[in-house]
Order: C-alpha cells, then structure tokens, then sequence
C-alpha cells in the first residue's frame, strides 16, 4: 500500500504577502475542521496576519496553542513576511 504524500501548503511566490497568507490558511483549514472549528483570514498588515477563530475554537482552551503552535509557524514557514498571527472577534 503506497503512503500518500503530505499536501504541498507552499503558495504561489509571486502572489502578494496578503494572497499567500490566505492561500497557506485556506489550505490548514480541514485540519482545524476536523475539531469541529474554522479559521477565517482576515486581512495582513506590517508583519501580522489578522485571522478570526469559529465554531468549536470560540473559546476552546486550545484554540490559542492552536493559533500560536500550528497556524503561526505554518504561516512564519511558508510566507516569512509572517512575524504573528492575531485572533480577531
């Protein structure tokens, strides 16, 4: 039985900072909805990505080692313009 690749979360490198941060975040989303939550991008300015927790991440105890250790060094990986990520309500 052949393993399946891990999926290739790299953006394209000539879209803008803002278009890669989405790209990145759209493609962490099922992760983050296999716990019943979703992540929302919603804008990048000087260095910080602005995204907005939902369903069972409002609030969860988890939700900001989530943020912090799995979106953030995802995002610092693959768009290093990325220096945080910020939850919004």
């Amino acid at each position: 039985m052949a393993e399946s690749a891990a999926p290739d979360l790299t953006p394209e490198p000539s879209a803008s900072v803002a278009d890669r941060v989405r790209s990145v975040i759209e493609r962490i989303r099922p992760a983050i909805q296999t716990h019943r939550g979703d992540i929302e991008f919603v804008r990048y300015e000087d260095g910080q990505a602005f995204v907005r927790l939902k369903g069972a991440c409002t609030g969860c105890p988890h939700s900001l080692l989530t943020l912090k250790m799995g979106v953030e060094r995802q995002l610092q990986a693959l768009v290093p313009e990325v220096r945080e990520v910020i939850a919004v309500d």
